[in-house]
């Protein structure tokens, strides 16, 4: 354990109060009924002898983000409905058949990008959107990995069983290019969370993967570092809890540390040390991979905490996912910064990556990741050596951005390159 600062207290109390939500009066989110509404008329193209179809929206009225948020008008393969907006809200919408699972899709079977349209006043305001399919159940994509485009391999295991958790879960394995053809060579791994999200835009939550097969390529062949194993653990419906350190994170530790990979090295040529093994996530993800290097660094080395829930405090987790009651459950102090200020300590021998971006809901995080700093450097850790910290400017919280800097979290991870020195 690192030495630390007798300060740290007092920088951690100031920071603390500095994060503590302000009174400000809510941004206009919701259809609204006033005489400053704008008209916003959506048509939609769908295919033939689609059934019913729904708008699903940021708009509070429709959920928000209710796949059957609502019902649009018509028959055939034109269908319409109109919502009273204000005047400058940015509107974002897709097009379901009812449920997630029939999402609209495009051309090539994928899901589709968030539609966007900028309410104007005295504008037109109407908006074409046009699918081609909907989202095919996953098993089919599960049958097809190389459909996906993957550079490399890609294997799954499906509805693999845990001694931990009542749900069952996929998990995908990618393999690097040459791994067959160099049958004596063995691999890092990385460990991701929300494996169905890294490689295949069929089944990505919003329609975009991670990319990371091409930018782990890119990485080997531009020398930062050499290739890895990466296994993707998908996400259930449960996975506010079993994403949480301060819930049921302990036991996805032991699901992936017990029964996950050891499977990973029997089956696969690793190199099952601490020092060649990874962890990274996203949101919920990077919690518990910090998680997963503060309690399990004799198995993980380093970590990517990517656009980090670093918020989550007892009254978000009662709020947004139904984990906490009592009189607790009213601190909104997030629980990180309350490990810090009780003196949680770190393990010396690990590295630590955190980003995030300043749009949606990534701009909740940056005062919450400077609080944080303080603690690292009291526990002796180095910025650029054994932590990185880099912010992106108007990067959302989304797949998309995740897929635009997955290289510099490589390149951190694999080969120790700081990101703050590469694009």
């Amino acid at each position: 354990m690192r030495a630390r600062s007798t300060g740290l207290a007092a920088v951690l109390a100031a920071a603390l109060a500095a994060c503590q939500p302000e009174a400000v009066a809510p941004a206009p989110a919701g259809e609204q009924a006033s005489a400053e509404a704008v008209a916003v008329t959506i048509v939609a193209t769908v295919p033939d002898n689609a059934g019913p179809i729904y708008l699903a929206a940021n708009v509070e009225a429709l959920g928000p983000w209710r796949a059957d948020g609502r019902l649009m008008d018509g028959e055939g393969r034109t269908r319409t409905t109109t919502l009273a907006l204000p005047d400058g809200f940015e509107l974002e919408f897709k097009l379901t058949g009812g449920s997630w699972d029939l999402e609209g899709t495009g051309p090539s079977g994928t899901v589709l990008p968030n539609f966007r349209h900028t309410v104007e006043a005295g504008a037109e305001n109407r908006v074409e959107a046009e699918i081609v399919d909907f989202k095919r159940p996953p098993e089919a994509y599960l049958a097809d990995p190389q459909g996906s485009g993957v550079l490399g391999t890609l294997i799954y295991w499906t509805d693999v069983e845990s001694a931990f958790f009542d749900v069952t879960r996929h998990v995908s394995i990618w393999l690097p290019p040459g791994y067959e053809a160099e049958p004596d060579r063995r691999y890092p791994v990385l460990y991701m969370h929300d494996g169905q999200n890294l490689f295949d835009p069929r089944i990505a939550n919003t329609g975009t993967d991670w990319g990371v097969d091409e930018a782990m390529v890119a990485n080997v062949e531009a020398g930062l570092h050499a290739p890895a194993i990466v296994v993707g653990v998908w996400s259930t419906n449960i996975r506010g809890y079993e994403l949480s350190p301060w819930h049921g994170g302990p036991d996805y530790a032991r699901l992936l540390i017990e029964e996950i990979k050891p499977r990973i090295d029997a089956q696969f040529r690793t190199l099952p040390g601490r020092e060649t093994t990874f962890t990274m996530g996203s949101s919920m993800g990077g919690l518990i991979s910090l998680y997963l290097v503060r309690e399990h660094s004799d198995v993980f080395s380093a970590c990517g905490c990517v656009s980090t829930h670093v918020p989550l405090s007892p009254a978000v987790a009662r709020d947004f996912l139904g984990l906490e009651t009592g009189d607790y459950a009213d601190l909104e102090t997030p629980y990180l910064l309350q490990d810090a200020e009780a003196g949680a300590a770190l393990p010396e021998d690990i590295r630590i990556y955190f980003d995030w971006g300043t749009t949606t809901l990534d701009a909740e995080y940056g005062d919450v990741m400077e609080a944080l700093r303080p603690w690292l450097e009291a526990e002796g850790f180095v910025e650029g050596e054994t932590y990185a910290y880099r912010e992106f400017e108007g990067a959302p919280h989304n797949e998309a951005a995740w897929r635009e800097r997955v290289h510099l979290q490589l390149a951190w991870l694999l080969g120790s390159v700081d990101p703050n020195t590469l694009d």
